[in-house]
């Protein structure tokens, strides 16, 4: 026999069913912890009443409720004795005793009152009592005995052993103190969070921040933090134990900037606690951008986020919560391949600059509305070629698709809002501003199909006067990212009316670079940390092409184009224009030319010339500040040919 075999098995089973009693011993501590509490704190009571003026007072009316006794004792006695004297009840005698036994009786109430005050006091201690409970089980004729015990066939000394033994070692289990085992890898944040939570300490403290009917289950540990589920008993629900976070967070200790949520578990009678100590996506590189790279990374799953091409979104976030950054890996993407094509609409400019290698840009006024028309145009265009049975324009080098990058919204809508001039009169020919907002509205609604995708990025996401949102372009949005926020109203404004239910709250987002996305119902409202793009970055990105929109309406629609127009002098007829100039005229000089050949209206010129109106009235503009045109008092445009001459 191998005896060092057989000891080793021994040891073995010996440690495996000490393993086993301590977790035993350890999951019932948090059952057994509150009878125990409640227990020593009674003991603690009557352990600091029990002071030696305390045992001196009751002392005092123990010896004086015994002499009231006496006294009442012996004024009884002597009633008794007067009335057998006399049979006058009216008698000096029995009067005489009759008012001294009242008197005695009163007295000895008194003192019964004043000793029963003493005890209170003075009371005994909780062992004590105990023993004098149980000690009533094994007094034959007595207590419960007397009361049946004997008749049931039970044996008052072995019950009561019983009992004291139950009593006793629950007691001594719920006064068991738990050592949570705690995972080398955690942070001292994090070991401090895991002991709180542990069920013993829980139990144990958990009344004094009014949370008492409520036991956690041991922690476990995700890689986007700290999670317990809770128990809640007798008038407990998940909605009233949401409330509660101030006292949970005071009962753990956690940091006031640390995200805790709370949200109810599996079962009705079940709370879930998520501490977000620590983020998935830490120690991944989220720095530049490559082709295809996602735009983040899930913190509580560690999974990368895709936003896909041709999505119209919405992309809001408060000055500082790094919304610039995280846009630019998107705005990259959209301009990378030989089919897309990017727009920059940036009043600020401070955006629209780093993209002018790679993407149209407008920054003043007229370059919005002179873009915005061009889109429109093409939107109408490419809707004719869509084919019956298909519902979308398919992309191609020739008909890219266009995405439409505002950034900000709220200065594009000031910007369509702009009044005129104070005193001046509205002239034949002057831009309609408002006309801002209409393109886009259309371009919303109508566009996708065309493949012409907007993207609208706001720092103020409100649809009041001053807003930074379109109503009606709020509604044709699909994807919403929100990076941090100022308050949950805008939140819902983001994320829908149902944001704070669901919770969706980018107001308590960390600042910068933490966005959440909605794209979809099923969609988690989990952080995402974006990946950060510096405008030193973009500057490096490699050149695109630039989408201009330079065909006319009719050209597109399939009719020959008009010859292009140059601008000439009154003495050369029309028919002498060349139809091939050797170098493309530009905007300024077909809408002179188309002047010069009679079109006095921004109207004629854009028919003759095939260009949008805006780029017509920008043009005209410039011809009048250059002295080249002239505007009569009917609004009709002429041509000057000579100093002091102009065509007719």
């Amino acid at each position: 026999m191998d005896l060092k075999a057989v000891s080793t098995k021994i040891a073995t089973g010996s440690k495996n069913a000490a393993g086993t009693v301590t977790n035993v011993l350890d999951a019932m501590a948090p059952t057994l912890a509150p009878f125990a509490a409640r227990w020593d704190a009674e003991a603690d009571r009557r352990m600091a009443l029990r002071t030696p003026e305390h045992l001196k007072a009751l002392m005092d009316a123990q010896k004086g409720y015994n002499s009231a006794r006496s006294t009442a004792a012996t004024a009884k006695s002597q009633r008794t004795a007067a009335r057998a004297a006399s049979k006058n009840p009216l008698s000096t005698a029995r009067r005489a005793a009759r008012t001294a036994d009242k008197a005695a009786r009163a007295h000895r109430d008194q003192a019964k009152t004043k000793l029963k005050a003493a005890r209170k006091d003075y009371p005994a201690t909780l062992r004590a009592r105990a023993v004098q409970a149980h000690a009533m089980h094994a007094v034959p004729g007595a207590g419960i005995s007397a009361l049946g015990w004997d008749q049931a066939g039970a044996w008052p000394v072995a019950g009561s052993l019983a009992l004291i033994a139950a009593n006793v070692a629950a007691l001594v289990i719920g006064r068991r103190k738990v050592v949570v085992a705690v995972a080398d890898e955690l942070s001292a944040e994090e070991r401090r969070l895991v002991e709180r939570l542990d069920p013993s300490y829980w139990a144990q403290h958990a009344d004094e921040r009014g949370l008492a009917g409520t036991v956690t289950t041991p922690v476990q540990v995700t890689p986007a933090g700290l999670v317990t589920t809770v128990r809640l008993d007798g008038r407990w629900k998940p909605s009233a134990f949401k409330a509660k976070h101030e006292e949970i967070r005071a009962l753990l200790g956690a940091r006031t900037d640390l995200r805790m949520e709370i949200k109810a578990g599996s079962h009705g009678d079940r709370a879930v606690i998520t501490l977000r100590t620590r983020s998935a996506a830490d120690g991944i590189d989220l720095t530049g951008w490559t082709p295809g790279a996602p735009w983040g990374v899930d913190t509580v799953t560690g999974e990368p986020v895709q936003v896909p091409l041709g999505r119209r979104m919405l992309i809001a976030g408060t000055s500082g919560s790094g919304k610039s950054w995280s846009t630019r890996a998107l705005l990259a993407e959209g301009s990378e391949y030989a089919d897309h094509r990017l727009v920059v609409i940036d009043p600020k400019r401070v955006e629209a600059i780093n993209w002018q290698h790679r993407a149209r840009t407008a920054i003043s006024i007229e370059d919005v509305l002179d873009v915005t028309d061009e889109l429109v145009e093409e939107m109408h265009d490419r809707l004719e070629l869509i084919p019956r049975g298909q519902d979308v324009i398919q992309i191609s080098p020739e008909r890219p698709r266009i995405t439409v990058f505002i950034d900000e919204g709220a200065e594009v809508i000031a910007m369509a809002k702009k009044p005129r001039a104070k005193g001046s009169k509205e002239e034949p020919g002057d831009p309609d501003w408002s006309r801002i907002m209409e393109n886009l509205s259309t371009l919303a609604r109508m566009a996708r199909a065309a493949e012409i995708i907007l993207i609208w990025a706001t720092q103020k996401p409100t649809m009041d006067a001053k807003g930074g949102i379109d109503p009606q372009i709020s509604a044709q949005i699909t994807y919403r990212a929100a990076l941090a926020l100022s308050t949950s109203g805008e939140s819902r404004v983001v994320f829908g009316e149902d944001a704070t239910e669901k919770g969706w709250h980018a107001h308590e987002l960390p600042m910068p670079g933490v966005a959440m996305l909605r794209s979809g119902p099923k969609v988690q409202p989990h952080p995402i940390n974006t990946r950060a793009f510096s405008p030193a970055d973009v500057i490096a990105l490699p050149d695109r092409p630039v989408w201009r929109r330079q065909e006319s309406p009719a050209r597109s629609a399939g009719a020959s184009a008009p010859a292009p127009l140059r601008l000439v002098k009154e003495t050369a007829p029309a028919a002498e224009v060349p139809a091939q100039p050797t170098k493309q005229p530009t905007n300024r000089e077909k809408v002179a030319a188309a002047i010069g050949t009679g079109a006095t209206t921004v109207a004629d010129v854009a028919n003759v010339t095939g260009i949008n109106k805006g780029s017509v009235s920008k043009a005209v503009k410039q011809l009048l500040d250059a002295g080249e045109v002239l505007r009569s008092e009917d609004g009709s445009l002429s041509v000057v040919t000579q100093v002091g001459e102009v065509s007719a």
